[in-house]
């Protein structure tokens, strides 16, 4: 298998050279100088530099965008991985949220109609009960001084029985 992967490694090696050496046959065209004067020789030299900075200027700015892009691409990766690692989700409360709230949160500018639950409920009076039993207001020094002893409890224990026997 070793063999098989060296064979098609050197395969591709050797394509790749042959790719190389006819795209720059095609792009470069040989050069002649026999038989060109010095002043041809000195033009043929000042378009060759001509062509070399156009083509370095265009290699500088490729390579300038290229360290950018690859500066922008650590910073993205650096926030990525803060975000991931620093926030926790919080745990959920219970929010209390009116009908109305909900309808206006779910159908947006669409919800005209309010509700209002509490105005089909019945109404109902609430009776007092502490109007019903009347209170007496008395001095509670003589109330204690009744109760104590065996009398003030005979006297409870009568008066716990009176209210059924009538």
């Amino acid at each position: 298998m070793l063999a098989k992967a060296k064979e098609c490694w050197e395969q591709e090696h050797e394509e790749r050279e042959a790719e190389k050496k006819r795209y720059l046959a095609e792009r470069i065209p040989a050069l002649q100088t026999r038989g060109l004067s010095l002043s041809a020789l000195q033009d043929l030299c000042r378009d060759l530099h001509a062509k070399v900075e156009v083509v370095d200027e265009e290699r500088y700015d490729i390579e300038a965008k290229c360290l950018h892009n690859t500066r922008e691409i650590k910073d993205l990766k650096l926030k990525v991985l803060d975000l991931r690692g620093k926030f926790k989700r919080p745990p959920l409360r219970r929010v209390r949220v009116s009908a109305d709230a909900m309808l206006r949160a779910l159908l947006g500018s669409k919800h005209k109609v309010s509700m209002d639950l509490r105005a089909n409920l019945k109404s109902v009076k609430k009776e007092d009960t502490e109007k019903e039993r009347p209170v007496e207001v008395g001095d509670w020094r003589k109330n204690v001084e009744a109760m104590s002893g065996m009398e003030g409890r005979k006297k409870m224990f009568d008066a716990a029985k009176s209210p059924t026997t009538q």
